[in-house]
């Protein structure tokens, strides 16, 4: 009895103890692989992203800007209504992949991406998007034009979700890296966006949020931080569809129905807000 009391009485002490300690993350770039299933796994990776074309992903981009291409863009959805789209995931690949190794090859494809964006982004005014037929498109919707539905805005293919990737791959290079080049495209891109909007009703941007968008308000939560703006913080709960938000707050279950994909960036978002700015009901 004793030595079962002085076990519960150690293991009551270690749980006190490990309640009060907080857990962190290892950064990715104190990590590397040396052998096994895990490291053929990032090989064939690394080389798999290093087969890509950067051009390719480029051209949507180039092509808005009215920039002459070097080569055509990828085809399927990359040249059929979500074009741009993959290079946001490529932006992102690279930046866990060069934390993950420290490949130079990979390092001088983020530095050509990010040197080309430049150039993009200087001849766009801060956008940094492939969405065909772009201007017109961002023009209707600063002027407060909306026409919405799950999968469609002002009849162009989820433009929001397709720019969210490039919004999440340069957060993501910075993050992983440290590269201020992508800060500031990050950030131009951003007063961009707070440009397009500035004029907009809380209804009118809640219609807009109707169509699949990606996880803009996790970003956006992100960027108040990495800005130290709160104004950012602002715009994510903005970018937080109410229509997703509002039955969760009240413990009902809405979803039946939904696109299962479409709204777990959305609740994602929800959490990254809810964990920065401490809001209890929201987490």
């Amino acid at each position: 009895m004793r030595l079962l009391l002085s076990v519960f009485l150690i293991f009551s002490v270690y749980l006190q103890a490990a309640e009060t300690q907080k857990l962190t993350t290892v950064p990715l770039s104190s990590v590397r692989l040396t052998d096994g299933p895990f490291l053929h796994s990032e090989q064939t990776n690394l080389k798999y992203l290093l087969a890509l074309d950067a051009d390719k992903l480029l051209a949507p981009l180039r092509r808005e800007a009215g920039i002459k291409n070097k080569v055509e863009s990828y085809g399927n959805w990359e040249n059929t209504g979500l074009d741009g789209h993959m290079l946001g995931h490529y932006l992102t690949a690279l930046a866990f992949m060069y934390s993950a190794t420290a490949n130079e090859q990979i390092k001088a494809r983020l530095d050509y991406l990010l040197t080309e964006l430049q150039k993009i982004q200087q001849a766009q005014q801060g956008y940094l998007g492939g969405v065909p037929g772009s201007k017109a498109l961002w023009q209707q919707i600063q002027q407060g034009q909306i026409e919405a539905d799950l999968f469609s805005l002002n009849k162009h293919w989820v433009p929001f979700y397709n720019i969210h990737k490039t919004f999440a791959g340069l957060r993501d290079i910075y993050q992983q890296t440290g590269d201020m080049r992508a800060k500031t495209l990050l950030l131009n891109y951003g007063n961009w966006l707070k440009n397009l909007v500035k004029n907009l009703s809380a209804q009118q941007v809640q219609q807009m949020l109707l169509t699949e968008h990606g996880g803009m308000n996790e970003v956006l939560a992100d960027m108040a931080v990495i800005y130290d703006d709160d104004s950012y913080m602002t715009l994510a709960k903005d970018f937080t569809e109410l229509r997703i938000l509002q039955p969760l707050l009240k413990g009902e279950d809405k979803l039946t129905g939904l696109h299962a994909n479409t709204q777990i960036p959305k609740v994602v978002g929800i959490a990254r807000i809810a964990e920065l700015s401490g809001d209890k009901d929201w987490l």
